[in-house]
């Protein structure tokens, strides 16, 4: 579900999340409302309404960026293009790779809110569906999108459980080349 332009742009957007987050990650999801997010910010709720169509979009923010990434690998050699894309994610450590600094508080709020967890899985489904208009292709853009959400989930368990985001960056590439090699080449074997 695309994002739509809200009064004061990307900047009041990015300060509202980066508020919000702020509050979600000190306090829990569940302790904080959208009127304490808006009075922190300076804006009113309608503002974050505009800006963040759920609460739980203040916290799971990168749905236009992910969207915006399987759009631009859908094209060409599908499977190389997306197998690029998930790698460099994984080299610059961006927050959608999984593997970004800081990261362990952001997984311990989102698996204790069961409303977020619910978001986040509508989101997988979204951008499943994405995908598969861009491929054209509904079981590949499903295999693509459950084997991602599988190697982000492990990645987050193991960092939960105390690994640190550098000490998995191996494993979460091997993890990644290997959903590549089953796409690539199937599953028997």
């Amino acid at each position: 579900m695309p994002r739509t332009a809200a009064r004061g742009g990307p900047q009041t957007r990015a300060r509202i999340s980066q508020i919000a987050t702020q509050l979600f990650l000190q306090r829990g999801f569940d302790e904080v409302t959208v009127a304490e997010v808006a009075r922190a910010a300076g804006v009113s709720s309608v503002t974050v309404f505009k800006h963040f169509p759920r609460k739980e979009d203040l916290l799971l923010d990168r749905y236009d960026d992910a969207v915006e990434l399987l759009r631009t690998a859908a094209h060409g050699d599908v499977l190389v293009s997306l197998r690029r894309m998930t790698l460099d994610l994984v080299e610059e450590r961006h927050a959608l790779s999984g593997l970004k600094d800081g990261s362990v508080p952001f997984f311990a709020t989102v698996a204790a809110s069961p409303a977020l967890i619910a978001r986040a899985r509508e989101i997988a489904d979204d951008l499943r569906r994405t995908l598969a208009e861009e491929l054209n292709d509904d079981l590949l853009a499903a295999f693509f999108i459950a084997g991602y959400t599988a190697v982000l989930t492990e990645t987050a368990r193991r960092q939960l459980a105390g690994a640190a985001p550098a000490d998995l960056v191996d494993d979460h590439r091997a993890r990644v080349e290997r959903l590549f090699e089953r796409l690539g080449h199937g599953f028997s074997g």
